[in-house]
Order: structure tokens, then C-alpha cells, then sequence
């Protein structure tokens, strides 16, 4: 019925602490999909109760355990996890032992993101932050599955397209450009974090070399002079570094102001409304980005992250079986790193998809229903593999 609820709840016990949760399970057919864009994305949600349209069906993808906030995509698998022994005997005891670290320690990032899901009041910013978690937690594996890390950040960049849905076009370019200079900008403070780490230890061997007793005694009298203008070199060149990362605090400030100038945010907010006491969702993931880098803050980088992760799967090519999963995951490989403005891996894995495609096809051409899926990543990949080779020669 229109009216009935869309959820059943699913108790499951907890891998890592043993609290019994229940689950929102959403009912087959308790929503309709109008299309899907080029990257499999759904677009413009229907619920059959209209109570519930506020909420993004990934909303219940990930399921975040409401003590110890251990997370994992809500399948079956995760359902029937004490029957699956691979699960039980070779991945849970490293992943529990460092989740139960991570969750007795002062200022954990998963403690911190399991604290701000509120489901009721951010339904969308909940799920960026369960599928977060449910990263963390897959990175605490020995192995972790370089296909579900993909999986799950594209998932996110949904989301954030999402939250950006009704925002102005024009709006919206302008946010992605700054993020990618912001990104940049990281990196390059990184850099010079790095740098000035690195020139810490190179002054210690130095001072090492020279204070060293098996140092020659006739060189090192020699060397004194040396060793004066090793260490006023070493002043200049740290002096040089602390000026730099003065320019870098300078930048930051720059671009704040013209962020608030472009976007109409307060320079350090991000975009959306406040969430949690800071100024914006995405300026409380750029918060704890500094002590996770893992973090993302919008699609963009979303669908890079994926990108990454979708390649290291490919290339293993453990998790990714021969036939329509590989044309799939080539597909999107080529599709998101076309989104993210890289067109010549774009360019290589849309020409890689056509050829699996069309050998599969060939392959199965008496059975018609097996290659309808793999005719239609077919066509998209011919479709935006054309647009991806203009934006090559218009960008050359």
C-alpha cells in the first residue's frame, strides 16, 4: 500500500562487540528509479510513500553498528556473517583488535563520525558518513577488497551529487574547480610538511657525520669550516621552508576570501547549511581530513578515490570475474575517470570495455538474453567514449 512503511527492521548481531542491532531493511518495491545516469547512478527517486522522499535509498546501504560503530554494506552476507568462515577466521580478529584501537582512542576519527550520524535530521550526510566507515573499516583489514573501496566511494559521490542536486548549475561548476585547487593546495602542503620533516633529518645525520668518533681526526679538523657552512646552509634552507609554509597559511587565506566571493560561503565553510557546530557538512569532512586523509568532501573527489580503487581491483583481478563484471567494471573505470577530467585513461578503457564487450557478445551470440546487459554498456561506452575523444581535442 501507498501509506505502509518501506523498512522491515533485521537484527544482526554485531561482529566486533556483540550488541544486537536492528536494521531498516528497505522492501522490495518500496521505490521507483526514473533512469540512471552514465555512471549507473540512480535519478529522481520515487517512494511509494511520499513520507520517506527526503530520504536517498543509500541512506540503508551501509549498516553502522550503534555501539562500537562498526560498518559494512547491509547484504546478505553481512546478515549471515557467523556462517561464513573466511569471514570469521581470517579477516575479523585483525579488523576487531584495530577497531576496538581505534574506538578506545582519544580523538578517533571513527568515533567522531559514528557520534554525527543522525539519521532523522541528515539523512544523506548520514549515509556519506556510514559509507565512510565502512571504508575504515575495510581498510583495517590485512587485505582489504580494492572492489568494494570503489564501490563504496562511488556511492558517495551519488550522495554528494545528491545534496548538490538542487543547487544552480553554474554554482555547482564553480564548486568543483574549487575543489580541485583546494585538493592541490593540500598536496602541496603535504609537501612541505614533508619537507620540513625531511630537512629535520637531514641536519641530525649531519651533525652525526661530524660528531662521529670514527671520523678521521686529521679530516675532521680539516673539515671544520665545512661543517660551519653545512649548518649555516642548513639555517638558510629551513629558514626557506618556514617562509614557504608562511606563503602556504597565505594562500589558505586568499582562498578563502574569493571561495566566500564565488560561492557565497563563509570563507571557511564549505557548502550547505551548518551540521554538527561547524559551519557546513562539508567543512566538518575537511576537518577530519586532517587526521584521516581517506576522507572526501565532494563528488569529485569521490569519484577519483573510486577510480583508484576500481583500477587496483581491475588489474588484481581477483574480485572481478571474466565476462560482464569485467566489462562493467572497464566501463566505469573509463566513465568516472572521464568525469573527473582524466581523458586519457578515459580513452583507454573505453577502447578496452568495446573489446570485451564485443568478444563477449561474439562469444555468446545464440544467447541473447545473456549479452543484453553487456550490449548496453556496449552502446554507453561507444556513446561516451565519442564525447570523451572531443574533449581531448578541444583540451589539446
Amino acid at each position: 500500500m501507498v501509506n505502509e512503511s518501506p523498512f522491515f527492521l533485521t537484527r544482526v548481531e554485531c561482529p566486533i562487540c556483540k550488541t544486537i542491532n536492528e536494521f531498516e531493511t528497505v522492501r522490495v518495491g518500496a521505490f521507483l528509479e526514473k533512469g540512471r545516469d552514465t555512471d549507473f547512478c540512480p535519478i529522481d527517486i520515487e517512494w511509494r510513500n511520499a513520507k520517506y522522499q527526503a530520504y536517498n535509498p543509500l541512506t540503508f546501504f551501509a549498516a553502522t553498528c550503534t555501539h562500537c560503530f562498526y560498518s559494512r554494506e547491509f547484504s546478505n552476507s553481512f546478515r549471515e556473517w557467523k556462517k561464513d568462515n573466511n569471514f570469521k577466521v581470517y579477516k575479523l580478529r585483525n579488523i576487531k583488535d584495530r577497531h576496538l584501537d581505534q574506538l578506545a582512542t582519544a580523538d578517533s576519527v571513527l568515533k567522531d563520525l559514528g557520534e554525527h550520524i543522525d539519521i532523522s535530521a541528515y539523512p544523506t550526510e548520514s549515509a556519506v558518513i556510514k559509507l565512510h566507515l565502512a571504508i575504515f573499516d575495510e581498510l583495517l583489514a590485512d587485505h582489504p577488497s580494492m572492489l568494494d573501496l570503489g564501490r563504496f566511494y562511488l556511492r558517495i559521490g551519488w550522495l554528494f551529487r545528491d545534496l548538490e542536486r538542487d543547487e544552480d548549475p553554474g554554482l555547482r561548476v564553480v564548486r568543483s574547480m574549487l575543489a580541485e585547487i583546494e585538493s592541490r593546495y593540500l598536496g602541496v602542503r603535504t609537501a612541505l610538511a614533508d619537507t620540513r620533516e625531511e630537512s629535520g633529518v637531514l641536519r641530525r645525520h649531519i651533525e652525526a657525520h661530524f660528531e662521529s668518533p670514527e671520523l678521521p681526526a686529521p679530516l675532521a679538523s680539516r673539515a671544520e669550516g665545512i661543517k660551519e657552512r653545512f649548518q649555516s646552509t642548513m639555517d638558510q634552507f629551513e629558514a626557506a621552508i618556514a617562509e614557504a609554509s608562511g606563503q602556504a597559511q597565505q594562500f589558505a587565506q586568499v582562498y578563502g576570501e574569493y571561495q566566500e566571493m564565488a560561492t557565497g560561503d563563509n570563507a571557511s565553510a564549505g557548502t550547505g547549511p551548518g551540521f554538527g557546530g561547524h559551519a557546513s557538512f562539508v567543512e566538518y569532512l575537511g576537518h577530519l581530513r586532517h587526521r584521516w586523509d581517506a576522507i572526501v568532501t565532494n563528488e569529485h573527489e569521490a569519484l577519483r578515490q573510486s577510480v583508484k580503487h576500481y583500477i587496483e581491483a581491475f588489474s588484481e583481478g581477483k574480485d572481478i570475474a571474466p565476462g560482464y563484471q569485467q566489462i562493467q567494471a572497464s566501463y566505469l573505470i573509463a566513465e568516472l575517470s572521464r568525469r573527473v577530467g582524466d581523458h586519457d585513461t578515459a580513452r583507454e578503457y573505453f577502447n578496452s570495455t568495446i573489446k570485451y564487450g564485443q568478444d563477449f557478445i561474439y562469444r555468446n551470440r545464440n544467447d541473447r538474453s545473456r549479452t543484453a546487459l553487456a550490449r548496453k554498456i556496449l552502446e554507453l561506452a561507444m556513446e561516451q567514449g565519442r564525447t570523451n575523444m572531443a574533449a581531448l581535442k578541444e583540451g589539446r
